[in-house]
Parts: C-alpha cells; structure tokens; sequence
C-alpha cells in the first residue's frame, strides 16, 4: 500500500479507531518479525522481542508525530528492544539453543535454492552487531526499507552507516565462502572440523577463513559468486509461523488514562476475522497467527477456552501473573497420565553379554507407510508417515567420512494417538568400538582419521536399529544438517524384533539388545516428538512432551 494509505491508517489509530488499529498490527507485525527472527537467528527470545516492540508501539502510538516516520519510528524501537535483550541476557541464557533457526526459516519457507540460500545459511557464521546490522540491510535491498530508516535505526548517520554496512557485507562474504567450503569435499577442512561441534561461532570461522585462503581446493567455484545485494532484490518477507502468538496488555494504564488516549477497548483485534473470542479482554485466533490482549490486572483466561485453529499449535501466551497453585489435597490432587515420558538421561550401554528382558506384547493390526515396505531416507526434509498400529525399525546409517560434525536428529511430528520406544538392536551401539574398523573409522559415529558425528548434550545414543510401537499415525523426517546420515524405515513385527534383540555375541554380533518397553504406558516416547506440525521439522525441541 501506498504511504498515503498509511498515513490515514496510523492517524485513524492514533484518534482511537478500533479497525485501523487492527490493520495497522497486521499490516506491520511480519516486517518486525523479520528485523527480530534474523537479528536473534531464531533465538528462544525472538517472540518475546516481537511482543515488547509491538506493545511498546501501541502504547507509545499516542506520541508519534509525523505519520510519515512510523516506520523508521517502529523499526528504532525493535532495534532497541534487540540491544536490550542482549544486555539483558545471562551466560546460561546466551548458551540456549536457538528455538527455530531463522536462517533456515527462510531457506524453507521462502523457497531458496543456490546462492540465495547460501547468503541465508551464511548469516549463521555473523556475529551479534553484524547479524543486527544485516536484519536491516536485507530488507533495506529487499526494497522494505531506506538507507535513512537503517541509519535511524542504528541511531548513526548514513555515511557512517554506509561504512558498516560495507565491512558487513565483507564478513558476510567470508561466510558464503565458509557455507560453500562445508558443501564440498576438501580432504583437508573434512580432517580440521572433525572435532567441531557443528556450531557456528567467531573463532571457528577465523579458522576457516584462514584455510579458505590458503586452500586452492575450497578457493575455486564452479560457478560465478554473484553480490549478496542482487540476489535478495525482490525476496518477500518470511512469513509469520504457523500459530505464532503475540500477547499484548496495554501496561499500567488505568482505564481512565487509555480512554483518554483513544484506547477505549484496550484490545487489539484478530489480525484477519477472529475465530475465537473472550470476554477477558480478548482471545483472537486467526490463521496462522493470533493475538490475545488484556487489560491490565485481569485474571488469566480460563483453561476452558482454548485456540482451535491450527493443530499442534501452542495455547496463547498472556502477560497475566499465574494463578496460585492450589494446597494439595485428596480432592485437589489430580494423578498425572504417565504416557509422555522421555528419558533425557544419557544411558550407559549394558553389559555386551547381558541377554535383554522379555519384550511384552501389544496389539498389531499393521503399520502402513508412504515410503513402503522399505523407506530410504538419506537429504534434509526427506520423510515417511506412518499409520497403524505395529511395530517400526528405523535403522541408522552415519557418514562421517563424508561430512562430520554436529548431528542433528530426525524427528516425529503430528503424531495422532500413542507411540513409545520399545527397543534397541542391531547387534551393536554406534558408538562401539567397529573391529578392524576401515578408512579412519574406530565406532558408527566415525573416528580420527575421519571425524566424528556430534550428538546434541543429552540426546540418547542410538543403536544400529530402534525399534517403535504406533497406535495411530505419525510423520518421521530426516533432518541432516552438519553431520552426514541416512536413515532407512521398517514397517516391522514382534517376532521380527525379538530376533533382532535376542541375537548376542556369540553369533559375530557386538552385543544384545535392550527392551525399553515396561507393556504399560509408562513407556519411554522418543526424544524430539510432537503432536504439532511445525513448518521446520528439525525445530522441533528435544524434550518433548506428548
């Protein structure tokens, strides 16, 4: 829309109209959106700053002079709300895992391919400024942004800007050419990030900046680099995630005081035409992302009123303090549904010898898979859904040799109905020693002469074959990034698992296997499960909770 159009939006807001306000949320959320998911690359924090830049603007609204400036005015405040929460922000904080990882948001959803989604990639290997400094660029070449906002933004002027856009864009270079160098098969970088944990930070792009240059291997391209500038002319806005929520309450205004400022209602409306609404203030969901306001002081919503939406998408977060847990008492005291416990403890493999418990029987009517009787699964994104009620072997096959590194694990989401980790088998860990083990490999997750696969702290140590158990249906994806591994899926059977387990060394195997089921629904689900459906798979959290 033209500025225009705008201006009489944002006067229409600022005299109190309820309409105006609504679009102007709309029409500006998934720009803020973008400037805080790239800045913070996904972290944990990024709903949070989105909240605080959003509340801040409706609030401070009232203030804003010139029409013209809202958005230099809004882009100011959701930088300084990101320069806030850097300094707000604890070692343990600083150490939290991303909670989607923006960079690759914006290979999937946007679709990129080549060297655009290099320079997506590459915004990984930036540091805190650069990538601030960069959620401002991107949109400035995408054509969502002036020079003059950017330097506003950053609070310098635009020749001093100009100089710092330009050394970012160099360091961004040197990333690209990191990206690209991982892509390869240069003996020599395989052998150097055989201890790195897949985790792009300073120091180890310093190193690979270093063998970059001096590597004729990893210097040559088989193709021309074009300009970071030209390849995201023309790039859209990565879209607000599905079940996006954003809580906002007007602070501490009295109800006189928001009158007064035209904020009568207190509420901001459903971003498109609300499907559930409250009156607690208000609840709105509207596909693909909601808004739930209150006014200050008011109790939290009732449990009874819930999102129906989208599946799988997380209940509405409220800025309301929670409600007081009740003393315990026979009446109060509810026994918790043991299904969707997950064992997070790293186990210690069992004795080589030590045959496995008798695995218990559960019902088997079959389990039907997209990928057939024999689902190959070996790219990012490649994967299987399966439906029945039967046993499933997903068996491991990691390539080290070919890309080491950081091991991120594949993982089961939209599950409808029950699935638990019933056994481990294939004769062996992956992580035990491989006898004779060839070509610089001493275990399954690689050796010295190779590197090895990194597992996330706390994620279990597979075997060469996990065994399931579905009652229902569920979507299994690879999601390989850093560390090379293929996965092939099973529809399977008792008897079939029974072999597989009960097959000890004194037939060449390394070891039995290990029962995990208990027959109840106490037992263990697999780590990294959800009943939701993320647009990114390999987003879902460790521990899950079904």
């Amino acid at each position: 829309m033209d500025s225009q159009h705008w201006r009489a939006v944002i006067t229409a807001a600022q005299a109190g109209d309820r309409r105006a306000l609504d679009e102007l949320v709309e029409g500006w959320l998934p720009l803020v959106y973008n400037i805080v998911g790239r800045a913070l690359n996904g972290h944990a924090d990024v709903d949070d700053v989105v909240q605080e830049t959003m509340l801040r603007a409706v609030g401070n609204l009232g203030s804003l002079r010139d029409p013209d400036s809202f958005r230099s005015w809004l882009v100011a405040i959701a930088m300084r709300q990101i320069r806030d929460r850097a300094r707000r922000r604890t070692p343990d904080r600083l150490e939290e895992a991303a909670a989607s990882d923006f960079a690759e948001l914006t290979v999937l959803r946007l679709q990129l391919e080549g060297q655009r989604r290099e320079v997506a990639e590459a915004v990984r290997w930036l540091d805190d400024e650069d990538r601030h400094l960069l959620s401002l660029w991107w949109l400035e070449v995408a054509g969502e942004l002036t020079r003059r906002e950017l330097a506003a933004a950053v609070g310098i002027t635009r020749q001093h800007a100009a100089v710092r856009v330009q050394r970012m864009k160099e360091r961004l270079e040197t990333s690209r050419g990191i990206v690209r160098a991982l892509d390869g098969a240069c003996p020599d970088l395989r052998e150097m990030t055989g201890r790195w944990n897949g985790r792009p930070d300073s120091v180890w792009r310093k190193r690979l900046a270093r063998h970059l240059r001096g590597c004729g291997y990893c210097g040559g391209t088989r193709e021309a680099v074009v300009p970071a500038e030209r390849l995201l002319v023309g790039i859209a806005l990565v879209p607000l995630p599905v079940g996006f929520t954003l809580s906002l309450a007007l602070g501490g205004k009295t109800a006189a005081a928001a009158t007064s400022a035209g904020w009568s209602a207190k509420l901001l409306g459903a971003l498109t035409k609300p499907a559930v609404a409250m009156t607690a203030g208000a609840t709105i969901v509207a596909g693909g992302a909601y808004v739930v306001t209150q006014p200050p002081d008011a109790p939290p919503p009732r449990a009874a009123v819930t999102p129906t939406a989208t599946a799988g998408s997380a209940p509405p977060r409220t800025s309301a303090p929670p409600a007081p847990t009740p003393k315990s008492s026979p009446t109060a005291t509810k026994k918790a549904d043991p299904y969707g416990t997950v064992v997070d403890a790293v186990e210690r493999a069992p004795d080589p010898n030590a045959r496995p418990a008798a695995l218990p029987r559960r019902p088997e009517s079959g389990i039907t898979s997209t990928g057939g009787p024999k689902a190959v699964m070996q790219h990012r994104g490649d994967s299987v859904t399966l439906t029945g009620r039967g046993y499933v072997l997903v068996r491991w096959q990691i390539s080290p040799g070919s890309r080491p590194g950081a091991l991120v694990m594949p993982s089961w989401t939209g599950l409808k109905g029950r699935l638990f980790h019933v056994a481990s088998g294939g004769w062996r860990r992956m992580d035990d020693p491989l006898p004779g083990a060839p070509n610089g490999y001493a275990t399954g997750m690689g050796g010295p002469g190779i590197g090895y696969a990194v597992l996330s702290p706390g994620t279990q140590q597979m075997w060469q074959n996990e065994y399931f158990y579905l009652d229902g249906s569920v979507t299994l994806t690879q999601n390989e990034r850093g560390c090379d591994y293929g996965l092939t899926v099973f529809p399977s059977n008792r008897d079939a698992v029974v072999e597989d387990i009960d097959t000890g060394p004194d037939r060449g195997a390394l070891r039995y296997g290990l029962v995990r089921d208990t027959g109840t629904d106490s037992a263990p689900v697999p780590q990294y499960v959800t009943r939701a459906t993320p647009a990114d798979p390999a987003t879902v959290p460790q521990r899950s909770r079904v």
